[in-house]
């Protein structure tokens, strides 16, 4: 009997992993609690593992006293000297129980608690294996779904696989292989929790990282990656050899390598740049395959402002928006895009708006503050509004007012006003007086009187 209890420590020992001092120290302790329940929480119990015998010894330790108040946890002198004659007052003295004797309820319950420490054990050693392991690609079966995502059986445990981090339209059904990464593990009641993904940016870094050599041995670096993961990704790359390309080393010969890639991923589009330190250089690789005219770069609020040709624009922002997107995520930027002729409006307006700012020693924020987005707006509102909307003195208006003759923005207002009143007519007029209007600010607008040198038509 004995022999067998030691020979099933070392069998479970080595099958199940468990180191065997710590399965030891669960036995000790199933049978204790196995004591405990039959002879009471009070009793001073040491249990332990006789290494030479193989046998589980049990002693229940009394003191020595005159008079015995509490039989189990006392004993008279008379009775202690008749098991060790050398015993006084004050001592404990030990016996031995037959573990045997613990009766089926006591075994039943040694049972429940070595399984259950096993269980326990087996499951530190699950989470201490994988809680190293994230960063991973791992392999498995699926297993079956629930409300939270797919489960996936890895072998020794399972995984869970979030709607959240899963590859959108993407569907599996049971006993299919999958391969994904795993971003957390987690240690819970019920065992450790794997947690994978498949829409991670690392994911795609460790694919690089499995199918091109040079980057597994960081020959080439990724610096950065940007995913609409099942749709389309940017991977940005540099080389630390000059004779190595990134992007040929990424793609591979015949693009093998990223195709190899580009089909675990269900056909999600790649497309890999060079990373560069200088922004501009960067933002023109991130937004390929669009032609870049130029960039204009604003430090403190981060912002690119991108200059295309007009028939760039359509590449350069793409499908909803998705290129843009994906650069602004790849660089850490904000990027607003202009067509050349849109930004060349835009810029002419607003040197002249910025003009005005300085005529009115004022920064140009606060035009735009004021809802003043441009030069014509300015000369049409009125000198009670600028001085309301802009905070200025009426000298300040007067001056503003004198700039605008200088710049030719006038006649433009009164044009506009012109337009305005031709549009909209006062309601009081009657329908005669309305078109009568309208000939007259056309004629005054689009027309010029015909030189007195030169007959008319009509002649």
């Amino acid at each position: 009997m004995s022999m067998e209890l030691k020979k099933a420590i070392e069998q479970i020992s080595k099958d199940r992993g468990i180191d065997r001092d710590l399965l030891i120290d669960t036995l000790e302790e199933a049978v204790r609690s196995s004591v405990v329940r039959k002879y009471g929480e009070n009793q001073d119990i040491e249990v332990g593992f006789n290494e030479e015998t193989g046998e589980m010894e049990v002693y229940l330790f009394k003191v020595v006293t005159e008079d015995v108040e509490d039989p189990n946890t006392e004993i008279s002198l008379e009775d202690a000297i008749e098991h060790d004659p050398g015993v006084v007052l004050d001592d404990e003295i030990g016996f031995k129980l037959n573990v045997e004797d613990l009766g089926r309820i006591a075994a039943q319950s040694a049972k429940q608690v070595i399984i259950q420490r096993m269980r326990d054990a087996e499951q530190e050693i699950i989470y201490e294996e994988y809680k190293d392991r994230k960063g991973e690609i791992v392999s498995g079966i699926v297993q079956r779904r629930d409300r939270m995502g797919w489960i996936i059986n890895l072998g020794r445990t399972e995984a869970l696989l979030p709607k959240e981090e899963q590859i959108p339209k993407e569907r599996f059904k049971r006993g299919d292989r999958v391969q994904a990464f795993i971003v957390e593990v987690r240690k819970e009641g019920r065992g450790p929790q794997v947690i994978v993904s498949r829409s991670h940016p690392d994911y795609m870094a460790s694919l690089f990282k499995r199918e091109v050599p040079e980057v597994d041995d960081n020959t080439v670096q990724i610096m950065g990656i940007a995913r609409d993961p099942g749709s389309r990704a940017k991977v940005a790359v540099l080389s630390r050899d000059r004779d190595v390309d990134p992007v040929g080393a990424c793609v591979g010969i015949r693009g093998s390598r990223i195709q190899n890639i580009v089909q675990e991923l269900r056909g999600e589009r790649i497309d890999i740049v060079v990373w560069s330190p200088e922004i501009a250089t960067y933002a023109a690789h991130a937004l390929s395959p669009a032609l870049i005219s130029r960039i204009a770069v604003d430090e403190d609020e981060k912002l690119l402002e991108v200059i295309v040709p007009d028939d760039q624009l359509t590449l350069a922002i793409g499908r909803k928006g998705q290129n843009v997107k994906l650069a602004s995520k790849l660089l850490g930027w904000k990027i607003d895009i202009y067509t050349e002729s849109r930004y060349n409006e835009l810029n002419v307006g607003r040197e002249k708006l910025d003009q005005l700012a300085s005529v009115a020693e004022i920064p140009i924020d606060r035009f735009f503050q004021a809802g003043l987005e441009n030069p014509e707006q300015v000369a049409l509102a009125t000198d009670e509004e600028l001085e309301e909307k802009l905070k200025l003195t009426s000298a300040k208006v007067h001056q503003i007012r004198a700039a605008i003759n200088f710049l030719g923005l006038a006649p433009k207002a009164e044009e506009a006003a012109a337009e305005e009143a031709a549009v909209e007519p006062e309601e009081s007029a009657a329908p005669d007086e309305e078109i009568k209007t309208e000939e007259k600010s056309e004629l005054r607008v689009d027309s010029e009187p015909p030189s007195p040198e030169e007959p008319t038509s009509d002649e």
